[in-house]
C-alpha cells in the first residue's frame, strides 16, 4: 500500500475563531498570544485523537465493576517546539500533554536563500521504540525547517508514522515536500492558505508568527 502525507483541517469553530483573531492584522501582540495559545490546545485536542497509546482494563466503581481506559504511561510521548515560533503552541500543546517530555530545536532561516540552519538541538541521541511525537510549527511555508527537524528524529529512531505536526497556517509548497521525504507524517493545521510570496511568507497568512508573539 502506498503511504501519503494526510493533511486535517478540523472544521471546528474555536479554531476558526482563533484563527481569524490571529490573521488580523489588528491584533494586538497580547491577543496574538493568546490565540496562539487556544490554536495549540484545540488542534492538540484533534491531533491526539487515535494516536495516544491506550490500556484497557476494569476498575471498581463505588457501586461495582466496570470496564476502562487509560493512556498508557509506558509510551513515551514528546512534544518538539521548532525555535522560536513553536513556543508559542506549547502552552496550548503542554495543558493537555502535562507528562509529555519537552525537547527544543531551533532554526533560523536565511532570507535570501530560505534555507534553515540548525542553532539549537537538545534532542537525546535516540528515542524508545514506539515514541509518540508532537511538534509544533506555527507555520509550514517552503517546508525546510520541518523537513530538516524531521530528519533529526528519524536518525534518533522516531517512526514518521507515529509523527504529528500541528500547525497554524500551511502552503502546498512545503505538505508536497513533506509528503516526497516523509509520507506517513500526519499534520493538523488550521487552514491551508493560497502560496508563497517571493520573500517565501505564506498568503495570505498572518505575518511573522515569532515577531507577533514575542512582540519583536
Amino acid at each position: 500500500m502506498t503511504l501519503q502525507l494526510r493533511v486535517y483541517v478540523p472544521p471546528h469553530p474555536l479554531i476558526q475563531h482563533w484563527l481569524a483573531v490571529a490573521r488580523d492584522v489588528s491584533t494586538p501582540s497580547t491577543l496574538f498570544r493568546s490565540a496562539m495559545t487556544e490554536l495549540g490546545r484545540w488542534l492538540t485536542y484533534e491531533a491526539i485523537r487515535d494516536w495516544l497509546p491506550i490500556q484497557e482494563t476494569t476498575i471498581d466503581t463505588p457501586l461495582a465493576p466496570c470496564p476502562a481506559t487509560f493512556i498508557d504511561p509506558t509510551v513515551p510521548v514528546v512534544v518538539m517546539p521548532i525555535l522560536r515560533a513553536g513556543l508559542a503552541l506549547l502552552d496550548g500543546a503542554q495543558a493537555l500533554l502535562p507528562l509529555a517530555s519537552i525537547y527544543h530545536i531551533g532554526f533560523v532561516r536565511n532570507e535570501e536563500t530560505l534555507e534553515p540552519s540548525c542553532y539549537l538541538n537538545k534532542l537525546p541521541e535516540n528515542f524508545a521504540p514506539q515514541t509518540r511525537v508532537l511538534i509544533t510549527e506555527p507555520m509550514l511555508a517552503t517546508g525546510g525547517t520541518s523537513i530538516a527537524a524531521m530528519a533529526e528524529l528519524v536518525q534518533r529512531g522516531v517512526d514518521p508514522a507515529l509523527v504529528r505536526i500541528i500547525s497554524v497556517v500551511v502552503a502546498p509548497t512545503a505538505l508536497q515536500k513533506l509528503s516526497a521525504a516523509y509520507p506517513s507524517l500526519t499534520i493538523y493545521a488550521a487552514g491551508i492558505d493560497e502560496g508563497l510570496n517571493e520573500s517565501g511568507f505564506i498568503v495570505p497568512g498572518l505575518g511573522d508568527a515569532g515577531d507577533r508573539t514575542f512582540g519583536t
